[in-house]
């Protein structure tokens, strides 16, 4: 039994179940990303036939808007491959006054580059005319994912509200970075398949919801014997100073947490103030976990729970040198005489 299944009260548990929602919003236009994405979330939560309609926003905030409106669900880019967490998108969770993530959902990507039909010039190298290329149009974490590309053509890159806003609405003398289905969806020429600088990338993606609705769909999950969660929390030590975030996560030690991320973000305006945003392998009602929130609580600080979602598995490769970035020290790839004049000279002494 699925957890997302519409449910009524149960005489035989006194429990209520939660029905899933009848629109699901996302980062539009179509085909974007978030669209795929938002399929398969709509696939996934309507298994049982239930019809739920996709409806495209032109940007985050209004698909938050929505949800706290009580209009329906939507799904959000998260974390990336690459590019790492979809930072604006992080900010708005952590300051929504109604909303909470419920499921994760992550779709490979892979970038083709597009042109107008009437620049069609540029894709027959027969012809010697050719529709002068100067700039290059998508989404923020699209153009940082296609650097390579955008060099050797020595294209500018001009921000979009999203990948598929971008193949839409792509003009003259640009190039539009996109899923490979905008081609055909805009009408578009195909200039270069796959033009990312790195392949097997991929993107997670939150369904959000009103956090009544996610309460209900994580009882759900309880009900279903469901194990393994993944939470996403955010905290604000209210005292600032040396050793806050140390105890922090010594209370997270000694609770026998695993922590799979920890990153910070600034308090806008605040100079010097940050929230920190802790993922762990738990359910906020395990009772380690219940004990570390009602811990944070006690000592006065601001905690809030920004998504809990069953959990996938965890990748868990090996960091092989040649991976690592230029620069810094590892004994492994240095040889012996040469560790002394290098640690010399990246640790700054």
């Amino acid at each position: 039994m699925s957890a997302f299944e519409e449910n009524t009260n149960d005489n035989r548990t006194g429990q209520t179940k939660h029905s899933v929602p009848h629109k699901l919003f996302f980062l539009g236009p179509q085909g974007s990303f978030t669209h795929q994405a938002a399929a398969s979330a709509a696939e996934m939560l309507g298994e049982d036939g239930q019809y739920i309609a996709l409806v495209a926003r032109e940007n985050v905030p209004s698909i938050i808007s929505d949800v706290e409106a009580g209009e329906g669900w939507g799904v959000i880019a998260w974390e990336n491959s690459v590019e790492g967490y979809v930072v604006p998108n992080l900010d708005v969770v952590i300051d929504a006054k109604d909303l909470a993530g419920l499921s994760r959902l992550s779709v490979d990507i892979a970038f083709d580059a597009f042109v107008r039909a009437d620049d069609g010039k540029v894709c027959d190298a027969n012809e010697g005319e050719h529709t002068p290329l100067h700039e290059i149009t998508a989404h923020p974490h699209g153009l940082a994912q296609c650097t390579r590309f955008a060099r050797e053509h020595d294209l500018t890159p001009v921000p979009a509200s999203s990948n598929a806003a971008a193949c839409r609405d792509v003009k003259s003398g640009q190039v539009a970075l996109g899923p490979a289905l905008c081609g055909k969806l805009y009408g578009l020429k195909t200039l270069e398949r796959n033009v990312q600088d790195f392949g097997g990338a991929n993107t997670d993606f939150l369904v959000v919801a009103p956090r009544d609705d996610a309460r209900s769909v994580l009882q759900g999950y309880r009900q279903a014997d469901i194990a393994d969660f993944e939470t996403i929390i955010a905290v604000i030590p209210l005292s600032t100073g040396p050793g806050v975030i140390a105890k922090l996560l010594d209370s997270v030690r000694d609770e026998g947490l695993n922590m799979t991320s920890l990153m910070s973000r600034p308090i806008k305006g605040h100079a010097g103030t940050y929230s920190f945003i802790i993922t762990l392998d738990a359910a906020p009602w395990q009772s380690n976990f219940s004990h570390l929130l009602h811990q944070i609580v006690s000592d006065g600080d601001w905690v809030k729970t920004l998504a809990v979602y069953p959990r996938g598995e965890h990748p868990n490769p090996p960091v092989d040198t040649w991976m690592l970035p230029q620069g810094g020290i590892c004994r492994k790839r240095l040889h012996a005489s040469d560790v002394e004049t290098k640690e010399e000279r990246e640790l700054l002494w």
